[in-house]
């Protein structure tokens, strides 16, 4: 089982090597296509579109045909693709390159996370938050490594092709350690299927995981931007707040495993959100820069979880009796949650623009804050839900 979670956690890092590796040289691209702010905004959009439109369709396919082969799949497309950033030649090739990067990485996404949940079943760990902590590391690799190409004034092209190939040859060598559940062959035809959007404890979740991304996306778009210009931080010193958010927030999913099994998923949603949100209000109401940088780093720790801890209820409320199933509610959940990403920007950037981005960043902390009390409503959900489903099959059984 250890191969299985070495692989599983090498597949999370793979995607985040991929976004680490092309987001920083939006610069480069945008100078290439020669596209204004307004355009590349546009363009931008094509890799959420993406991300969402793949993510329903993704978690289906990883019930039909298995994760693993999901994750082979998906990975060597996006790396296919990544090369061709760097031959756009305008805003619009760069946003249709984009959509397909979307649709790989989206589709990556699901099935990675589908193979954790085998992965956590099988070992009987609470590993979520760990494979996502692999994740931010390999965000934090991919930026490097995009710093190192600036540095050595490596092409777009050039940077990302590294990275393809790199990336391939990761994909194939971790592939095939990939868990897989052994299902019996009729347990596709095991109980009726239930519709999935008449499933409130779906939609809480998924609430949760689309409040974690707008006040996760929000702190990484616009931490450096507002150390810069609502505390006077200059710009090198400036980005070490994101800096410090991310590596709180990859050190506190590293840890994730320890907490849930000492506190369990509801009580650890509950207290990363309130400390998410309290480090988020630190950051926008104390004017002093220091205090910057403990604000987005607390807000890091209390942000680490709301994703993964989702994630893992949806593929636990998806379980079927015969240990497998999760992968259609997984791709549901990830879906709304996706929304966030295509959403947060453009809403901390407008009420930013009536108001101002401290005003935003805290209408974002009472976001992160909201996670609590969904975590309550959807843990009570589950419950109604488990006791519906045992009433049927007494129901079944008297007759």
């Amino acid at each position: 089982m250890r191969a299985g979670i070495a692989a599983v956690l090498g597949v999370f890092a793979l995607n985040g090597i991929v976004f680490g590796s092309w987001a920083p040289r939006v610069p480069a691209l945008a100078a290439q296509i020669g596209a204004a702010e307004g355009t590349l905004g546009l363009s931008l959009l094509g890799a959420s579109t993406g991300m969402i439109a793949a993510a329903l369709l993704s978690g289906s396919l990883c019930a039909r045909y298995g994760a693993r082969i999901m994750v082979l799949i998906t990975a060597i497309a996006g790396c296919a693709v990544l090369p061709v950033l760097g031959m756009t030649q305008s805003p619009l090739q760069l946003g249709l390159v984009l959509v397909v990067l979307g649709v790989a990485v989206g589709g990556l996404d699901v099935a990675m996370n589908v193979a954790a949940v085998t992965a956590i079943r099988q070992s009987g760990r609470a590993m979520m938050p760990v494979f996502h902590a692999g994740f931010s590391i390999g965000g934090l690799l991919g930026a490097l490594g995009a710093a190192t190409a600036v540095a050595f004034e490596l092409s777009p092209l050039r940077h990302l092709s590294i990275v393809a190939v790199a990336g391939a040859v990761i994909t194939v060598s971790f592939s095939r350690w990939i868990p897989v559940e052994q299902l019996r062959p009729e347990a596709e035809n095991i109980g009726p299927k239930r519709s999935l959007v008449k499933r409130p404890v779906l939609w809480l979740l998924g609430f949760i995981a689309l409040c974690s991304s707008v006040a996760e996306g929000a702190s990484v778009d616009w931490s450096a931007f507002f150390g810069v210009h609502q505390r006077g931080i200059g710009e090198a010193a400036a980005a070490l707040v994101y800096a410090g958010f991310s590596i709180s927030m990859a050190v506190a999913r590293l840890l994730g495993e320890r907490i849930e099994r000492r506190w369990g998923a509801q009580r650890m949603l509950i207290g990363g959100a309130t400390l998410g949100a309290a480090g988020l209000f630190i950051a926008v109401l104390v004017p002093v820069p220091a205090f910057t940088y403990i604000g987005f780093a607390l807000a890091g720790m209390g942000l680490a979880y709301g994703f993964p801890v989702a994630l893992e209820l949806a593929g636990a409320v998806g379980r079927r009796e015969d240990g497998g199933g999760g992968e259609r509610e997984l791709g549901f959940v990830t879906t709304i949650a996706y929304s966030g990403f295509l959403l947060g920007p453009p809403l901390v950037g407008g009420i930013a623009s009536v108001t101002n981005l401290a005003v935003a960043l805290g209408i974002t902390g009472v976001i992160a804050l909201a996670i609590a009390p969904l975590a309550l409503l959807a843990a009570r959900a589950r419950r109604r839900e488990q006791q519906t489903s045992q009433q049927a099959v007494q129901a079944l059984h008297t007759r």
